[in-house]
């Protein structure tokens, strides 16, 4: 591993022989060959990327990797949710194999949640699994879609629902890279590193409360601690349960519901994931509410919080003519449906456990007033 100064934290993700490291820091592209080189089986990396993050960042991941003498390749893709179809998909691995990726090269995943899980899902499958690195270049792929190994794309039916669990060899997390993002992106990121705080950490909630501001307008000690403390939420549940067959799905909070409003508004840049998300974690604490899980001050605090900075809280803020039963039939298409029945992630601040048998007219008054506002 490398001895590099800016390196602030190192969070393992203990899986056994699939085991990695983290590295979170402040300046780590600029020398990203050092970073990733230890972990590599031959010295051949295929970039993959989006136009966007392209622009920004791909010629110093390049520059880097060369330095540290390792042979390069890049992919563009396009930018947005849209790229996680079996179209993109097919095309990428089209390009993979064009490009002559043997089964000892890496794949390298530089962007956002779409390109990481994209990019995660062809390294799973390509010659029947090649290995890929992380370098998530938004704070919801850094705090969320980046750690665990589950990979994937969308489909017609809902979000995520065709992909496979296969874990990176390393996740190269820059916080530098978060000053490039528009503010909307840090929002929507946030929303993921809330969700922590709400499974099983009311102390890390309260920090949020006197420190999200901070986090979200580029304050690099408050984002680097936030940053870290999600990861090893994160690590901490993955190596409990890798397949998602019991805690994992505590990392959904808020998905069910935020899943099926991304669904409606079809992937079009009108919702981003973690503004979904942020509704949908305020529909899951009203539910938990109405059936006594929670109380009234739990879900004014969340709410409260969300809306100190600048989220949305209600369907009702989604340009969209939203109804409440084809939200409930997209949530039947949840990746977490279990004999038939909707698994719903519910709970106080800091209690979240996963419900099933849930009354569905009560759901549905729930997503009714989050329309109406």
């Amino acid at each position: 591993m490398s001895d590099d100064t800016n390196i602030l934290h190192t969070v393992p993700v203990n899986l056994g022989e699939r085991s990695y490291d983290i590295l979170i820091g402040d300046g780590l592209l600029e020398n990203l060959g050092a970073h990733v080189a230890p972990v590599l089986r031959q010295k051949r990396v295929t970039i993959i990327t989006d136009a966007n993050v392209a622009t920004l960042h791909l010629e110093t991941a390049r520059t880097a990797l060369e330095k540290a003498g390792i042979k390069v390749n890049d992919i563009v893709l396009p930018a947005g949710e849209a790229t996680k179809s079996f179209d993109q998909f097919g095309k990428l691995l089209d390009q993979l194999l064009e490009l002559g990726v043997e089964r000892k090269d890496t794949l390298l995943a530089l962007g956002g949640g779409v390109i990481g899980d994209i990019t995660g899902f062809a390294a799973a499958v390509l010659r029947r699994g090649v290995d890929f690195i992380q370098v998530p270049t938004s704070l919801l792929a850094q705090v969320d879609s980046s750690v665990g190994g589950k990979t994937g794309i969308n489909t017609s039916f809902g979000k995520n629902l065709v992909g496979a669990f296969y874990q990176p060899r390393r996740v190269v997390i820059d916080i530098a890279l978060l000053a490039t993002l528009p503010h909307r992106e840090l929002q929507a990121g946030y929303a993921e590193v809330v969700k922590y705080g709400l499974i099983d950490d009311p102390d890390f909630f309260s920090w949020l409360e006197e420190n999200g501001e901070a986090v979200i307008d580029g304050d690099r000690e408050a984002q680097a601690y936030a940053v870290a403390t999600s990861c090893k939420a994160k690590a901490r549940i993955v190596a409990e349960d890798e397949f998602e067959a019991g805690k994992r799905a505590l990392l959904n909070l808020g998905h069910t519901f935020g899943h099926a409003l991304e669904a409606e508004c079809r992937y079009d840049g009108t919702l981003l994931h973690g503004e979904a998300v942020a509704v949908g974690m305020v529909m899951a604490l009203e539910v938990s509410m109405r059936m006594e899980l929670a109380n009234l001050a739990d879900l004014t605090r969340l709410t409260a919080h969300l809306e100190t900075v600048g989220m949305k809280t209600k369907a009702a803020e989604i340009s969209r003519d939203l109804d409440a039963d084809r939200l409930l039939a997209h949530m039947a298409q949840d990746k977490k449906v279990d004999a038939g029945e909707i698994v719903f992630i519910l709970g106080p601040i800091g209690g979240a456990a996963t419900h099933k048998g849930i009354d569905l007219d009560l759901v549905r008054q729930v997503l009714h007033s989050s329309i109406k506002g």
